[in-house]
């Protein structure tokens, strides 16, 4: 990879080989190593780091082009594309220097997966914290050197808190083989990421293999985005990844409509007038929902990178974005599977495939109803603040 090059221009070289080891990545249940691989040599897996951990640190517009070619490749690849790629970039950008220097300096090829949200308790001891806890959905744990848990700290039983006087929440930093994987990833889609369960007991974890999960004071990485934070940049992978799925299943449809005819009918689905009418319908709704999140993203970027705060309001206006983005998409996929009969049922097409990806990826609390809620409490004036947007 050289800095020139785009993340959609890094996918595109990839995208033979994502479409032959699909298949073999659901049965896995994890990417293959030929496709680990080919991200890591072409520079995909590094893209978004920050420079000084090999990275482009490129726009939202332009995340959010890579993360919606990856999704349309394949869900199981976009979805790593969310998981393993902000990641790393958001460890690499927060970490403080002792910690950059031990998890990116152990290997040329440092992969991030796990979970973020506070599943864990972490006992403060000289040093750094002692950790129990159980995490679900581990996404790209399965190819990860290092495992990403969160967690709450207690210092002599109590609470710790933030700056804000509100209780402290972290992310830990730890080695895979300091992980007890418990796998769990039967699944009706998404099959192909690796996204494992996984527990500590009592583990060790020093300070500088430590952040706050609400971190937006970058050590490396000079792009706005790092000072909009994980929260901001995990919103928008989850709405480009299901555009992107949903793109697939729309581009995919249409093709079909020109050779597919429903039983007893005498034309093909793209003569037929309710078929044009819902395609248009949902291609629109499509763009409308895509337009929407590059603008709030774009515009909360520019305001960042001329030294504005990014305020709770802009932080909501974000989240809605990403969640509606989300439903829109999913309604997009809905009608594409319903459009597509029996075709979309089959074993082995991308249609199928998608449909099961969509249906399974939404499901993700970070898009959920609850982001609608505490958005609209913002925006109504019935909460001050919410750290979580």
């Amino acid at each position: 990879m050289t800095l020139t090059d785009s993340g959609t221009s890094l996918v595109d070289g990839m995208a033979e080989l994502v479409l032959a080891e699909a298949a073999a990545c659901e049965a896995n249940r994890t990417m293959t190593p030929a496709l680990v691989d080919a991200m890591w040599e072409c520079g995909l897996m590094s893209y978004l780091n920050p420079a000084e951990a090999g990275g482009s640190e490129p726009s939202f517009a332009d995340m959010i082009d890579t993360w919606q070619a990856m999704a349309e490749l394949d869900g199981s690849f976009g979805w790593i594309g969310i998981a393993n790629l902000p990641s790393a970039a958001a460890v690499a950008a927060y970490l403080p220097d002792s910690g950059f220097a031990e998890t990116f300096g152990s290997a040329e090829r440092v992969t991030m997966g796990g979970q973020f949200a506070p599943n864990g308790q972490g006992q403060k001891v000289e040093g750094g914290y002692k950790i129990s806890g159980s995490w679900n959905f581990g996404s790209g744990t399965g190819h990860s050197e290092f495992v990403c848990a969160g967690f709450l700290p207690i210092d002599d039983g109590n609470f710790m808190f933030d700056t804000n006087g509100e209780i402290l929440l972290l992310a830990a930093v730890v080695h895979r083989d300091d992980i007890n994987f418990t796998d769990g990833w039967h699944v009706q889609g998404l099959k192909g990421t690796g996204s494992y369960d996984y527990n500590v007991t009592d583990l060790f974890v020093p300070d500088h293999r430590v952040f706050e999960l609400f971190e937006r004071t970058p050590h490396r990485g000079s792009s706005p985005t790092f000072k909009m934070g994980l929260m901001a940049i995990t919103a928008a992978g989850h709405a480009a990844w299901a555009l992107g799925v949903a793109k697939s299943m729309i581009d995919d449809v249409a093709e079909l409509a020109k050779v597919k005819a429903r039983m007893g009918d005498m034309e093909t689905l793209v003569h037929k007038t309710t078929f044009q009418r819902g395609y248009a319908h949902h291609l629109g709704m499509w763009r409308a929902a895509r337009q929407l999140v590059v603008d709030t993203y774009s515009e909360a970027e520019r305001i960042v990178a001329e030294g504005g705060e990014l305020t709770v309001d802009m932080r909501a206006d974000m989240r809605i974005a990403a969640t509606y983005a989300t439903e829109a998409s999913r309604e997009v996929a809905q009608w594409a599977h319903l459009a597509a009969g029996t075709t979309a049922i089959r074993e082995g097409s991308r249609l199928e495939r998608a449909f099961r990806d969509i249906y399974t990826g939404t499901q993700h609390a970070f898009i959920s109803e609850k982001t609608y809620i505490d958005s609209a409490q913002v925006k109504l004036g019935l909460a001050e603040t919410n750290r979580g947007l």
